[in-house]
């Protein structure tokens, strides 16, 4: 990458596990990858159900060599699209196990998390192109996560942007952001909230 960061993107079966297990298999799997490189510390950007395994894998373990992580997307308190339509036929055939556990309930994957232990920025989207999915979520969403189920306890930065879910990760004021976040711990947008950090403009 040109900003210098050697880059591990790792494929995992997103339809055929639960979280536990996959936040095992793409976490630790890409920690696996950064220590043979010798790549230290590590940074992580996440979209979507990434940033729960993340979550998932650091309540297990210390985050001892995380420097930081941006989360495109997060449904940290869960996704009211899948509390309405997750006993639909075929929902668990598209979306896998993992897909059934990310709804709001206390008992949900995303909310028996809790608090976040490591310096965490939070990207939102405000735009979608899914206005069906969209019928089940607060305003504003990116038409599968809510601007307010992306925000989490603990987290040092967030920025709600108009880019919608599946466009988050290839949208150019969204990688800027990643990249300023990963650099400096805040974000650089002027409607950004950072908590953590004080960062000269």
């Amino acid at each position: 990458m040109e900003e210098g960061y050697h880059v591990v993107n790792v494929d995992y079966p997103s339809r055929k596990k639960k979280i536990a297990r996959l936040a095992e298999i793409a976490v630790g799997g890409g920690l696996e990858l950064c220590r043979e490189n010798n790549s230290s510390p590590i940074n992580f950007v996440t979209h979507s159900l990434g940033g729960i395994l993340v979550r998932q894998f650091y309540k297990n373990h210390p985050p001892e060599n995380v420097k930081r992580v941006v989360m495109l997307g997060p449904p940290n308190n869960g996704s009211e699209v899948v509390d309405n339509i997750k006993n639909i036929p075929g929902y668990k055939l598209l979306n896998g196990p993992a897909g059934m556990q990310l709804g709001t309930g206390e008992t949900d994957v995303p909310k028996s998390l809790g608090a976040v232990n490591f310096e965490l920025g939070i990207i939102a989207g405000t735009k979608s192109i899914n206005l069906i999915l969209s019928l089940f979520l607060p305003n504003p969403d990116d038409g599968k996560v809510s601007v307010e189920s992306a925000k989490i306890e603990g987290m040092c930065g967030f920025v709600a942007l108009p880019v919608t879910h599946p466009f988050l990760m290839k949208n150019e004021l969204v990688i800027n952001e990643v990249v300023y976040f990963l650099s400096e711990g805040a974000f650089k947008n002027k409607n950004a909230e950072n908590y953590c950090a004080v960062v000269n403009r």
